[in-house]
């Protein structure tokens, strides 16, 4: 894991890379690379790096990398998890390497398969190669978009980095900020990919590659999506669910995903995803096993409380735990340590953060992490609540006029006093379609709250631009026809993606911490979908994959309610004096509001203030 920049002087030959330009965008991500850093400049073209060395530990594996006859050059974020089998199957087409690195591997992959090398990688990346040959850049994402990838584009330069602060550090892109990303970080609760909080500034899909050539504009083209794979996968469904082939498959992702010359965590909370993902562990390794949990002093003795059903998974499968509890001042003198670091607004990642923190007191470098586990088995009432809100609502929704018609009736009766939840309005509205339904089911804010939060041009302009429920739709493209594949695709292209895989990444790496996720792999849902995609509410994936490690996990687990990898961010919001930003917006301080919308706006706020 690393932080990579790059910038391309695409439109005219003559020009030069500022060297000064590069190097503030790089040690900006000092600390996704505390082991080591490079740059190359030759006119045109940077490339800049900071390195977390996890595979090969030498020098041999530093970045930049050039290719041994100076035809490419690659910097690379991520970890290739079956670079050993391409790199045997290369080697027997003649290609010598000098490391033992997938960095090296990816260089000469891309040299044997060009741009279709994305079509042989297992894991998780963001990478750009510069082919001095073609004189061109070619850059790729990771079908689900674990690592990221950032950039801007003038028409006459591109600068491309592993975050959005990195790029802001360039005097030559705009600190003018974007409607659309601000508008939907109050609708989802993250920041919507491509956009981001700057207009300049703009994610590369997940499963994209950009491509940019001297003298020619970049472009993107899409090479995976989620939905798309759900639609595949209903050719190939069998008739029978075989239980050893889901076990199988779940534990060859976390062989892969153990791959590493350093030691490998898990982060463990009291679910089932955290604990069967131990289980597999150890099924497959005899090393020692650290476990991090977090507790808070004010969950001492409540059902919250993660760390004792964790403490007995952890016995229960000989790992060594490692439970945290942090009282409510360390919480206070971080939370700020925390707002600062954000890469991009999210009312989530502070978890991660934390468990990040105490990982790095400890010394780890690589933490497996349950992430993922509810979006690929259908683990969330999503699955069941907008099936049922697309089935009920679907003709009377499109009655005209009666969706604003109800909406404007339960804001006449907010106003009178009635505490209505604030979703209500949009009921018949959105309820109807599967990405108004998604939209009701995962929104933080409904779209005509918006004015109240940013000001009423303001969020025309974000609501025009950003489309939500056209955007939503595109999640959907093309139609995976089932509602499972439908609920599926949508909490993994936009909740996943945008929000805990984005966390993942930035919070973990500003502690140089690796975040690894075995259930949020593209061969993993190839191999699952097709047994997935006709699911109903009624089936329990999970309890598949609580029996997938040899010994199952104990049924105190199995039958706990679900929790989540929960904070008291609640109680912090009325106790701390820093976080009562909220209290200054009258839509935040009324009875009844739900404590994301309040969190949500401390951590806007330092970003935006409406004029």
């Amino acid at each position: 894991m690393c932080g990579l920049a790059a910038i391309f002087g695409y439109s005219n030959r003559s020009s030069r890379v500022s060297k000064r330009e590069l190097t503030l965008m790089q040690h900006q991500m000092r600390n996704r690379g505390p082991d080591g850093e490079g740059i190359w400049l030759e006119n045109i073209i940077g490339l800049a790096h900071t390195r977390l060395s996890i595979l090969d530990l030498s020098d041999a594996a530093a970045q930049p990398m050039m290719d041994a006859t100076s035809s490419s050059v690659l910097v690379y974020n991520g970890e290739i998890y079956n670079y050993r089998e391409i790199r045997a199957k290369l080697e027997r087409k003649g290609y010598v390497f000098r490391s033992k690195s997938d960095t090296e591997v990816l260089l000469y992959l891309y040299r044997d398969k060009g741009e279709r090398l994305v079509d042989y990688l297992r894991g998780m990346y963001a990478f750009v190669i510069w082919d001095a040959k073609k004189k061109s850049l070619f850059c790729a994402r990771d079908p689900y978009g674990i690592k990221p990838l950032y950039y801007s584009d003038d028409g006459k330069t591109l600068r491309i980095a592993s975050q959005v602060k990195a790029l802001q550090t360039s005097d030559a892109i705009s600190k003018q900020q974007d409607p659309a990303g601000i508008c939907g970080f109050y609708l989802f609760g993250h920041v919507p990919e491509p956009y981001t909080c700057l207009r300049e500034i703009k994610s590369l899909p997940a499963g994209s590659i950009l491509r940019c050539a001297l003298g020619r504009t970049p472009d993107i083209r899409s090479f995976f999506s989620v939905s798309n794979a759900y639609v595949a996968a209903r050719a190939e469904r069998p008739e029978v669910l075989e239980p050893g082939h889901f076990a199988q498959a779940i534990r060859e992702s976390v062989i892969h995903h153990m791959l590493a010359d350093v030691p490998v965590a898990v982060f463990l909370s009291s679910g089932i995803d955290s604990g069967a993902i131990l289980g597999l562990m150890r099924d497959v390794s005899d090393e020692p096993i650290d476990a991090f949990t977090l507790s808070f002093d004010e969950y001492r003795g409540k059902e919250d409380d993660e760390q004792p059903l964790a403490a007995m998974v952890a016995d229960y499968y000989g790992a060594h735990h490692r439970p945290y509890i942090f009282p409510r001042d360390e919480i206070s003198r971080l939370i700020p340590t925390f707002l600062e670091a954000m890469d991009q607004p999210s009312i989530d990642g502070l978890n991660t953060w934390l468990v990040s923190y105490v990982a790095k007191q400890h010394g780890l470098k690589v933490v497996l992490s349950g992430v993922g586990g509810d979006e690929l088995m259908g683990g969330y009432p999503s699955f069941r609540d907008i099936r049922q809100s697309v089935k009920i609502l679907r003709f009377i929704s499109t009655v005209p006029q009666l969706g604003e018609w109800f909406r404007q009736l339960v804001r006449l009766l907010s106003s009178a006093g009635l505490p209505l939840n604030p979703k209500l309005g949009g009921l018949i509205l959105l309820g109807g379609s599967y990405a108004g339904a998604y939209l009701l089911r995962r929104g933080l804010f409904m779209p005509w709250e918006l004015q109240n939060l940013v000001g009423e041009e303001f969020a025309h302009e974000g609501l025009s631009k950003l489309s939500p429920i056209a955007h939503i739709q595109n999640g959907l493209q093309p139609d995976p026809e089932t509602n499972f594949g439908r609920v599926a695709a949508l909490e993994s292209t936009y909740y996943l993606r945008n929000q805990l895989l984005r966390d993942s990444d930035w919070a973990g790496m500003d502690h140089s911490v690796e975040i690894r996720t075995p259930l949020v792999d593209a061969v993993l849902l190839d191999k699952l979908a097709p047994l997935l995609v006709d699911a109903d509410s009624t089936n329990n994936f999970k309890e598949l994959l609580a029996q997938a490690p040899r010994r199952p996990l104990p049924d105190k687990v199995i039958n706990r309610n679900k929790t989540g990898f929960g904070l008291p961010i609640p109680i912090w919001l009325e106790a701390m004096p820093t976080l009562d930003t909220w209290r200054r917006v009258p839509l935040l301080a009324r009875d009844g509001c739900h404590w994301a919308r309040r969190w949500a706006y401390n951590v806007m706020s330092p970003i935006f203030q409406p004029s």
